[in-house]
């Protein structure tokens, strides 16, 4: 890769992408002539198979022979089991800049040549990368300037960046140097790449009760595969994770040994996808306090990757938002309902109200609302019609209790249990249903 200069100098930057070699491939697959007089079905030949031994020894012998042919008829012919695979074991170094994705580390060989006829003294050499964003200096030789470049030499070095941004960047070389004449003179020159998404995500999050689920989609947008090293999800405060896995198969000796020594996953390039599971809950005491703070934060995922011959990739995504949470003033929650209650007998449930604010509220009373329905109320308060609370100081909770009667048989519901602050005059939202199972004596 080379850059553009306004004024001819002495010297000249020229950038070399280091990066790992690719295997060099031979397209035509060799195949064996024996394949082709023979079938799957000699082998079923009792007959056959006794000859069999003797008909692959002359075919390794006329193999053999085909080592002196200078016609290369036999440039298409197995010599070895391995060439069937195509690979020569030749590497093939880079032919071009290539493309450059996020999380990799961006690595060049930078050599300033000085194609003048003149000493070039007194080089301070700098180098940096450019984003939208901000400037990085990669090298800065000013404190112990290279002391000469002879006519016709170069000075090498490398540098490196973990690429974080995407989008255009530019690597900024620039010299400081005197030739023949006594003036400095100043010698910039830019390279400019892009830099692309290797991966994309997508999340969904799913609530089921108190379990939340979280599934990622990966999918590889590069040319080469991706062979997953890790892909680990950092729960926020008050989350607990588990990534869900399929059956294993295996025994459990083998499960172990998986355990400690975990093969890659591969997404395969040009579109290939792999999908995570993750199970999320949270505590009694975690719940109430994102509830208090409004907070739905689940927390990031931590990419590693690798490519065909190991160079390493990392990734972290933004936070992953879980489902909007509603905040409200005060919570109503039943913390215990009998678990046998007997038809036209009175029984207790025990209930919490809970203040979720930074002032104190109350006081209140407590009733069971009448159903708008015509239909008879299977479940009455047995005593007092209204219940009044004290009021609740700020994050604190009172508990209390509602006596009850149910007057049908079978599975019933209880609703209607209903808040009424008394102070601000307001009604706040009713206790979901409860069901119970009624039975007779």
């Amino acid at each position: 890769m080379s850059g553009t200069q306004a004024a001819p100098h002495s010297l000249a930057f020229r950038v070399m992408r280091l990066c790992k070699p690719t295997f060099h491939v031979e397209t035509p697959l060799r195949f064996d002539p024996f394949d082709l007089l023979t079938g799957e079905d000699l082998l079923n030949d009792p007959v056959a198979s006794q000859h069999l031994p003797r008909l692959l020894g002359s075919q390794s012998i006329s193999s053999n022979s085909t080592e002196s042919d200078l016609t290369f008829r036999s440039r298409f012919l197995l010599q070895d089991p391995y060439d069937a695979v195509g690979l020569s074991g030749l590497l093939v170094l880079p032919q071009s800049f290539g493309a450059i994705y996020l999380g990799e580390t961006f690595c060049s060989y930078v050599s300033i040549n000085n194609s003048s006829n003149f000493e070039a003294r007194d080089i301070v050499i700098k180098a940096e990368i450019q984003t939208e964003r901000q400037r990085i200096l990669l090298l800065d030789t000013s404190k112990t300037p290279v002391e000469s470049i002879r006519a016709g030499g170069r000075y090498d070095f490398i540098v490196e960046h973990d690429v974080k941004e995407l989008g255009p960047h530019t690597l900024v070389c620039t010299a400081l140097y005197s030739d023949v004449d006594v003036e400095r003179k100043y010698l910039p020159q830019f390279f400019k790449f892009i830099v692309a998404n290797p991966l994309s995500v997508r999340t969904k999050v799913r609530v089921v009760k108190e379990t939340t689920f979280l599934e990622a989609c990966l999918e590889n947008h590069t040319k080469s595969n991706l062979y997953m090293d890790q892909v680990e999800f950092e729960p926020a405060q008050h989350w607990t994770a588990t990534l869900l896995k399929a059956d294993d198969p295996h025994s459990g000796n083998d499960a172990l040994t998986r355990e400690i020594f975990k093969p890659p996953i591969l997404i395969r390039s040009g579109g290939g996808i792999h999908n995570y599971l993750y199970q999320l809950k949270t505590s009694a005491l975690g719940s109430a306090q994102m509830k208090v703070e409004g907070s739905n934060i689940l927390g990031k995922l931590q990419i590693t990757w690798r490519t065909n011959l190991g160079e390493p990739g990392r990734l972290q995504t933004q936070q992953i938002l879980g489902s909007p949470i509603t905040r409200k003033e005060i919570e109503l929650q039943a913390v215990e309902v009998p678990s046998v209650i007997i038809l036209e007998k009175p029984f207790t449930v025990h209930l919490n109200l809970t203040n979720q604010t930074e002032k104190m509220l109350g006081p209140f009373e407590v009733w069971l609302s009448q159903s708008d329905s015509h239909d008879e109320k299977v479940v009455m308060v047995n005593g007092l019609q209204t219940i009044v609370l004290p009021q609740v100081e700020a994050f604190s909770s009172t508990d209390f209790q509602l006596n009850l009667i149910a007057t049908k048989l079978g599975v019933q519901k209880i609703s209607g249990i209903t808040v009424f602050d008394t102070k601000e005059k307001k009604i706040h939202d009713p206790l979901p249903d409860l069901e119970i199972f009624v039975d007779s004596d």
